[in-house]
């Protein structure tokens, strides 16, 4: 029988990636994350010893908050407890990182993480006026790599600069010094969800439709003329693009979900009249 104020791996895995999701909270040991350098989609690492010295910041976020340890004992419940305390709804992970990959679930491997800045960030810069990759790379970093990420978007020839001045990661940007762009017939996204640990079902799906969007293959998926017309409109809707980022977010939620939990649902006309 599950411990109370616990949650199970496959209950967490289903949260993560929604813009509802709690917040994962990795308070492993140096010496365990060191051993197993992995986190839960969108974790952040914090030191269980000093919750109660960050633990109040998560107060402001609003949301519930799952923590991670090693096995899903004692600093995953203590830590739990504590931000109860704070007054953040608070669950340890049943089983802790061990249970979570033991179960198969995806992990992404921190040496694939940006350096953060001063507040715990990964800081990304990219071309401005963004259509369709450096919309769907965003998402996808904020829903299940860092949900404290910041966009930088600048003209096109400042962002190398604005990432060597700034501490920046340039992504999807057409030049031989930069990791996070296009490789061959594939996008800066299919990437990202590859060398993340990403490679789910649901997300490999989605990859193959923003590809085919941004690529100029709309055959690759009848879904990706779709997500091109609409990545079109709202790039002539908003002329701030982190506005118009904030706004696709809410594209790739659908798209993803749909990816996730409705590719086999229907909707004909006329409907199906109720019966008497």
């Amino acid at each position: 029988m599950p411990s109370p104020n616990t949650i199970s791996p496959d209950k967490l895995a289903r949260l993560i990636g929604r813009p509802d999701s709690p917040l994962v909270i990795d308070v492993c040991t140096d010496e365990d994350f060191a051993a197993n350098p992995q986190l839960v989609p969108g974790a952040v690492r914090r030191p269980w010893a000093d919750v109660p010295a960050w633990g109040p910041a998560f107060v402001a976020a609003g949301r519930p908050a799952v923590i991670v340890c090693k096995r899903g004992l004692k600093l995953s419940h203590g830590v739990a407890a504590w931000l109860r305390h704070e007054g953040v709804p608070a669950d340890a992970l049943e089983g802790g990182i061990v249970a979570w990959q033991a179960a198969r679930l995806p992990t992404v491997p921190a040496e694939r993480l940006p350096r953060r800045d001063s507040q715990g960030r990964t800081v990304w810069v990219t071309r401005s006026r963004p259509k369709v990759d450096r919309i769907a790379c965003p998402w996808l970093i904020r829903r299940f790599v860092d949900p404290q990420a910041v966009f930088l978007y600048v003209a096109p020839a400042e962002v190398l600069d604005v990432a060597d001045r700034f501490g920046a990661t340039p992504f999807d940007v057409d030049h031989e010094n930069v990791h996070w762009s296009h490789r061959g017939e594939r996008c800066t996204f299919d990437l990202m969800v590859e060398e993340f640990g990403l490679e789910t079902e649901p997300l490999k799906r989605l990859a193959t439709i923003v590809r085919g969007a941004d690529t100029a293959r709309p055959e690759l998926a009848p879904e990706s003329a779709g997500l091109l017309a609409a990545s079109l409109g709202l790039s002539r809707m908003y002329a701030d693009d982190l506005a118009q980022l904030e706004a696709g977010l809410a594209l790739y939620d659908a798209f993803y979900r749909w990816c996730r939990d409705a590719v086999d649902e229907g909707h004909d006309w006329p409907p199906t009249a109720r019966k008497s």
